[in-house]
């Protein structure tokens, strides 16, 4: 038998007040919610332990996107943010040594923003203590779980995406 969690006990509790509960589907939103949380915890630490807050990091994050080299205005449009709260970011991030600006070659009234080598290693010591819980977390799937939970959760993806879409419309 497997071992229970948490959620177990919710749906049990919560089973005698609403007879019509799914367990599943009860039980699965309830997951998902429950491991969002724990590694939306753990990325706060991954960012605590390599002395980052949240802009910061989600900046590092575009720029190493971009192959760690890009225009303030493909970040502006990457973070969704105007170009003079990029400017700021990208202040910050250059006092600490995270990212250096140079000359654009073909336009002097341009710069393009670089990763330094000390701003790449702290992007990725985050992502590594964050993929690190990610790969500990599913390696109790085997690979052809993993692509199976993968592939469902796309598909439930597509119907949200398909209700955000229409309510943009």
């Amino acid at each position: 038998m497997e071992r229970s969690d948490w959620t177990d006990g919710h749906v049990e509790r919560w089973k005698p007040v609403l007879p019509d509960l799914d367990p599943d589907v009860e039980g699965a939103v309830t997951r998902m919610k429950k491991l969002s949380v724990h590694l939306r915890r753990v990325r706060e630490q991954s960012l605590v332990d390599f002395d980052l807050d949240r802009q910061e990091f989600d900046t590092l994050h575009k720029l190493a996107g971009r192959g760690g080299r890009a225009a303030p205005s493909e970040l502006a449009a990457d973070l969704d943010l105007a170009p003079a709260s990029v400017t700021g970011r990208l202040d910050a991030l250059e006092r600490r040594g995270f990212v250096r600006r140079t000359p654009s070659t073909t336009d002097r009234r341009r710069v393009n923003v670089e990763l330094t080598e000390e701003g790449r290693s702290t992007w990725l010591g985050a992502m590594d203590f964050l993929g690190h819980e990610e790969y500990r977390l599913l390696g109790v799937l085997d690979r052809d779980e993993r692509t199976l939970l993968n592939d469902m959760l796309r598909r439930i993806m597509v119907v949200a995406e398909d209700r955000d879409d229409a309510r943009r419309d």
